[in-house]
């Protein structure tokens, strides 16, 4: 990509809503070395600049951006903690609204003996841990979720997962007399009889005999991190998948409360599991997923960017990322009822966790070797173009596309990727050297159209069949360079 010239200033929300993703480009600065296993991060609102980072092992330790990282830890409770297997150990935090006067936080994580996924209140004054609620998860080490934010509402939300295992073997996701698979939302701020919180009384569940009342949404596997954007109470999910589809659902105000995110009948938009599918159901479908072939394992949940220092680019923009890969996801409403959604850059290798400071900036954190990154964005002109030319019919379809070089360099030798809708099968390609793995294809050049001057273009194309999904691909990248499509 290349840095577009500069224009006139315009004000932060036009910029937003017009500067396309395909002409953003994320960084990550690394400013903490030394962490062990971060999993999470929050940020006191209490004018410290503090950040707060979780280690798998039990303790929280503190970033300052002028001291650096604490070599003492703010928090140690190790001694609670079951940290074995790779997904266990302490995997959420979450500040009281009223941090700043009560110094009262909110941790989860899985207790020893039995690695029960556990949410408790640790009182920092009294350095003294108090176990709230507490989901049995014996069986299996992975699937634990963990995710803790307060909503706008005041109410805290946790994820769990499924139990763990492969193919959701207790049936979690679609049952309600169970914690696991689900995202729930209580009332910490008093306590009801016997609980040592209180389940709202307009949670969706709380009259339906034998569910458990603290359900708030159900159907997910793994939804290890997931957000709440404070300027409107919806909510951003990255639910972990199977194998075949990483999911995103993004479920707005107003349409949370008993929503159905499909697992395990769906992973993603397929059918995983017939047997657990129903017909008086509705499901929330994600707003994107991409397969294991796009390159990633795990998606990790972040955040809506609602900071100052980059709203003219990415303001009300969602970021989130995969584990395995260093993929950058940047998901957009459309203004149409769709997404638009973009690969915008690199993060490091298996980042865990995103965080905001209370003004909204963004920082991330990596599980090895362990760091804590900085999160900027910059307006970059993408070096290709792509056209597309499609016709439909039956069950099949053709598409041609033209590949534009905008940059200033030569392209000697190209490869360009792209997914393709579900169902979509390429038959026959010309003028390039296709491959089809799974939804994704990999396009290389053939031997007389390897090299495009600057300002020239080559075309290619395929012919696939269909099973009634036409769209044609909406994202492409050349060279792993983000491409602008012309619709």
């Amino acid at each position: 990509m290349t840095a577009p010239p500069a224009t006139a200033a315009t004000s932060s929300a036009q910029a937003a809503a017009t500067v396309p993703l395909e002409e953003i480009n994320a960084t990550a600065t690394q400013v903490a070395f030394g962490l062990r296993r971060p999993t999470a991060i929050a940020a006191p609102d209490d004018g410290t600049k503090r950040l707060f980072i979780t280690e798998k092992r039990g303790t929280v330790r503190v970033y300052h951006p002028d001291t650096g990282l604490s070599q003492t830890p703010l928090i140690d409770i190790t001694a609670s903690v079951d940290e074995s297997g790779n997904e266990r150990g302490l995997l959420g935090i979450a500040l009281a609204p009223d941090f700043a006067r009560s110094q009262n936080l909110y941790l989860a994580y899985t207790a020893l003996p039995d690695g029960a996924v556990t949410l408790a209140r640790y009182r920092l004054g009294q350095a003294k841990l108090e176990p709230l609620l507490a989901q049995e998860h014996s069986e299996n080490t992975n699937h634990n979720g963990g995710q803790l934010t307060f909503g706008t509402d005041g109410m805290l939300y946790m994820s769990i997962g499924d139990g763990g295992g492969a193919g959701d073997p207790f049936d979690s996701g679609q049952r309600l007399d169970t914690l696991l698979g689900k995202i729930l939302r209580v009332d910490v701020s008093r306590s009801c009889g016997d609980l040592a919180y209180c389940v709202p009384a307009d949670n969706p569940f709380t009259k339906v005999q034998g569910a458990r009342g603290e359900i708030w949404m159900y159907g997910g596997r793994n939804p290890w991190r997931f957000s709440v954007d404070p300027a409107n109470g919806s909510l951003w999910i990255g639910d972990v998948g199977q194998g075949r589809w990483e999911e995103i659902d993004h479920v707005k105000a107003g349409r949370q409360a008993g929503a159905n995110l499909g697992w395990s009948c769906y992973e993603g938009l397929e059918v995983f599991d017939q047997a657990q599918c129903r017909t008086d159901v509705t499901y929330t479908k994600p707003v994107f997923t991409y397969s294991p072939h796009t390159g990633g394992c795990a998606v990790i949940g972040g955040q809506v960017y609602r900071g100052k220092q980059f709203a003219d680019l990415v303001g009300g923009t969602y970021i989130a990322a995969d584990y395995c890969y260093m993929t950058t996801w940047a998901l957009r409403e459309n203004g149409s009822g769709g997404y638009t959604a973009a690969e915008i850059g690199e993060m490091p290798t298996q980042v865990t966790a995103f965080g905001a400071t209370p003004e909204g900036e963004l920082y991330v954190v990596n599980d090895l070797p362990g760091g804590l990154h900085r999160i900027s964005f910059e307006h970059v002109l993408p070096t290709c173009r792509i056209a597309y030319t499609a016709r439909t019919w039956g069950t099949g379809l053709t598409m041609d596309l033209t590949i534009t070089n905008v940059g200033s360099t030569p392209i000697n030798g190209w490869t360009l990727r792209f997914p393709l809708a579900r169902g979509q099968s390429v038959i026959s390609d010309w003028n390039t050297d296709l491959v089809q793995n799974g939804d994704m294809v990999i396009a290389t050049n053939a031997g007389h159209n390897g090299s495009i001057a600057p300002g020239q273009s080559v075309t290619m194309g395929y012919l696939a069949s269909h099973t009634g999904d036409t769209a044609s691909p909406s994202r492409f990248t050349l060279n792993k360079d983000t491409c602008a499509v012309a619709r």
